[in-house]
């Protein structure tokens, strides 16, 4: 809790601990800790250097905390004088750039980046820096950056940055595939399934964007595309193809009073995973379900809408709000 003011684990254990009893000297904190007397002993100076533990004036080895509301306090001041000085530094040199950027080239308009280091890197670079929505095209081939590993997407939507994203239906038959989409759409992200994507593509705020340069079996690489026809090109390609996807709904996501009496979240999961077109001994293996048990869910569905065939069930479900193209 306490890295965003630079400290590190064992620096946040060793001041909790000396908060916990007000003073102890170095072997007993040690102890405490499970860490050697050296090792704890740099983790003290380190703290000493921030003024948040001191050294008792009558035993040089007896270390004392400095209360939080004072220490704590002066560091967060200082630290946030120093991101009003960068975020300061940060708006003058986007005035300089747009400046210098009043009528930009054509090779200034698109950024090529090589390496699945750099393009791992450029690839959450552009979600941290979305101030509203994210969009993406996502097929089942990740080229640098996979899922579980997309930790920026988790902190954009915590900073309230909406997502919408289109899945190829590969993605769902992935070892991870529900398992990352369940997590998305826990975020209350919002996911649509097609048959297959034209292409993967990220676009941030409708400023940036970035798609796949090279194919099967070479160095990753990618475009990374500015403000221009293109990049309108290339939103308008992804609106069309969200407009033409499948809700996707997973784990209740989505499920509120509508879903009606014997609907429960289960229900609705397999009928979302159906009309994306997975079969049931698909849907089965991605919930973890017994065949029998899909089958004899759904044949419940149909009962309860008083339907006799799955494409009814289908136009129903709709027709519920069960599955709805645009947000309730």
């Amino acid at each position: 809790m306490l890295s965003a003011i630079g400290l590190d684990e064992r620096q946040e254990a060793a001041y909790r601990a000396l908060v916990a009893v007000g003073a102890a000297e170095l072997a007993g904190l040690a102890r405490r800790l499970a860490l050697p007397e050296a090792d704890t002993e740099r983790a003290l100076r380190l703290l000493e250097q921030r003024g948040l533990v001191a050294q008792s004036s009558s035993r040089t080895d007896r270390w004392v905390a400095a209360p939080p509301g004072v220490a704590l306090s002066a560091l967060l001041i200082q630290q946030r004088h120093e991101l009003e000085q960068a975020e300061l530094a940060s708006a003058l040199l986007s005035e300089e750039y747009r400046a210098q950027a009043a009528e930009p080239t054509v090779h200034d308009l698109v950024e090529v980046v090589t390496g699945a280091s750099a393009v791992a890197h450029r690839f959450h670079q552009l979600q941290l820096g979305a101030a509203s929505e994210v969009c993406a095209l996502v097929t089942g081939k990740p080229i640098a950056v996979t899922g579980m590993e997309n930790e920026s997407e988790e902190r954009a939507t915590m900073r309230g940055v909406s997502y919408r994203v289109v899945v190829e239906r590969d993605v769902l038959s992935l070892p991870n595939g529900i398992v990352e989409l369940s997590a998305a759409l826990g975020r209350d992200e919002q996911c649509r399934v097609v048959d297959r994507v034209p292409t993967k593509l990220v676009v941030a705020d409708g400023a940036l964007a970035m798609v796949p340069l090279t194919g099967r079996g070479a160095e990753p690489a990618a475009l990374v595309i500015h403000a221009s026809g293109l990049l309108e090109s290339l939103m308008g390609l992804f609106e069309a193809v969200w407009r033409d996807a499948m809700p996707l709904r997973l784990g209740g996501s989505g499920i509120g009073e509508e879903r009606g009496p014997g609907a429960d979240p289960t229900d609705l999961e397999i009928l979302s995973l159906l009309l994306a077109g997975l079969t049931d001994a698909s849907v089965a293996k991605q919930l973890d379900l017994g065949l029998r048990t899909v089958q004899r869910r759904v044949k419940g569905l149909m009962e309860l809408t008083g339907v006799t065939t799955r494409l009814q069930l289908g136009w129903h479900a709709y027709e519920r709000g069960w599955v709805a193209r645009a947000p309730r």
